[in-house]
């Protein structure tokens, strides 16, 4: 019989972390080559006797969308049932570019390529089919805290959603928690669209996100992306957890929420993907261990630091 731990696609956000090295990485690698060679070894990291991640996130992929080989090669490195979960490139989901020296010319300005389907099948809907091929995960749709106000955010985005190719597995992740509530999860619900459930700065807990859609899943599976503390941005995240060495601090109610949607999903028959970031409690892989520990358990969980 399949344990809830098996039917669990665990992973964390991205892979390539020196910080991890005598926990996840014992191999050797040269320096210019550990990023693009210890994919294989993650995807390898065996805990209790079994393969823990079966499932990685895709961040760089919001940046620039990725080449067709580029992903080859990623799919290379893993076993036939690992998944890839990809964020789609900015210039389909943010509005307008922030001010901000990278983005050169566009700075400050509106984006006139918000939500194009066609852009997104070209630069991220085929580079995957043809690179990554099964190994494809959920792409995942990430909208930042200031944009459109909810009506003109969802028209737009049922509009985009109408367009898209069916197949892959669309999520969203929205970070503005005044989107939440009927009309989204209906809108979700109508294209076969996850939400994810995002553990982040200013979005509410995880089982707030999910009381706001009627405790619903709206597709066949959902993804919770375990990101920062509540009330703590990024930047003091990254000063206060790096370098990623081990746990700094447990984040108790975040792992509590996640179990609990965890079972509900399993209890409904949706497929949980579960990524943990370095900046929620200081390590990714002992975040996902200490979750893996009390699924398995299933009783009398424990919080404390691994």
């Amino acid at each position: 019989m399949i344990g809830d731990r098996d039917r669990v696609r665990f992973g964390t956000s991205s892979w390539a972390y020196e910080g991890w090295r005598g926990l996840v990485y014992t191999r050797s690698y040269a320096k210019n080559r550990f990023a693009k060679d210890c994919l294989a070894e993650y995807a390898a990291y065996e805990y209790n006797g079994a393969p823990l991640f079966r499932t990685v996130g895709l961040d760089h992929t919001f940046y620039r969308p990725p080449t067709t080989s580029q992903l080859a090669f990623y799919a290379t490195q893993v076993p036939t049932d690992f998944h890839f979960c990809s964020k789609v490139w900015e210039d389909i989901t943010v509005p307008a570019f922030a001010d901000l020296p990278r983005y050169g010319r566009r700075a400050g300005n509106p984006n006139p390529r918000f939500l194009d389907a066609a852009l997104c099948d070209d630069f991220v809907l085929r580079p995957s089919r043809e690179g990554l091929g099964d190994h494809a995960g959920p792409f995942i749709f990430e909208f930042q805290r200031f944009g459109p106000d909810s009506n003109a955010f969802l028209v737009a985005l049922d509009r985009f959603f109408s367009k898209l190719p069916a197949g892959p597995r669309y999520a969203v992740e929205v970070r503005n928690s005044a989107h939440l509530g009927p009309r989204y999860r209906d809108l979700l619900k109508a294209h076969g669209v996850a939400h994810v459930y995002n553990h982040w700065t200013a979005m509410p807990p995880l089982l707030e996100q999910h009381r706001r859609l009627s405790r619903t899943f709206t597709a066949g599976f959902t993804v919770l992306r375990l990101l920062t503390p509540l009330g703590l941005a990024y930047a003091k995240a990254v000063e206060r957890y790096a370098p990623y060495t081990g746990i700094v601090k447990v984040q108790p109610q975040m792992r509590r929420d996640a179990l609990a949607l965890i079972r509900q999903a399993l209890a409904d028959g949706v497929i949980p993907y579960v990524l943990a970031n370095n900046r929620a409690e200081g390590n990714a892989p002992l975040t996902i261990r200490a979750l893996a520990d009390a699924l398995r358990k299933d009783t009398g969980t424990s919080f404390a630091d691994p």
